[in-house]
């Protein structure tokens, strides 16, 4: 059976990235080690420290800043992060500086919101109504 061990996100800087990822968001970096001229770079969920690792990517290749800004420019998530309850989580990523780009919105079976990442993305969180 197939599991996912790593995903990732594209970012424009890792330091900034794990910055925010661990500092602000409240994820665990996992792994850091060298890779070329950029790093291995994973967090976790605090939650799950031996859950899905969130690869921090140099968005270097040619390909991914332009697919980032196409996803932007459209308002498309890159990712989305499961949380207990988007408002609470809203609320507690705004007061830390979090900009978001759309409010918290019933979508039937969920409520989503979107914030920017500071690092070329938009990520959605995400909770199933119960």
């Amino acid at each position: 059976m197939l599991t996912i061990n790593v995903t990732s996100v594209f970012v424009d800087d890792q330091a900034k990235a794990l910055a925010f990822y661990t500092d602000v968001l409240g994820f665990v970096k996992k792994t850091d080690v060298p890779a070329g001229g950029a790093r291995w770079l994973t967090v976790v969920s605090p939650a799950a420290p031996d859950g899905v690792e969130l690869l921090l990517e140099p968005d270097g290749h040619p390909a991914a800043k332009p697919f980032k800004e196409a996803l932007v420019s459209d308002g498309i998530p890159f990712t989305s992060f499961a949380v207990e309850d988007v408002q609470a989580e809203y609320e507690r990523l705004t007061a830390a500086g979090v900009r978001f780009v759309q409010e918290p919105t019933d979508l039937g079976p969920v409520v989503t919101a979107v914030f920017d990442d500071t690092c070329g993305n938009l990520i959605q969180i995400a909770s199933e109504k119960g």
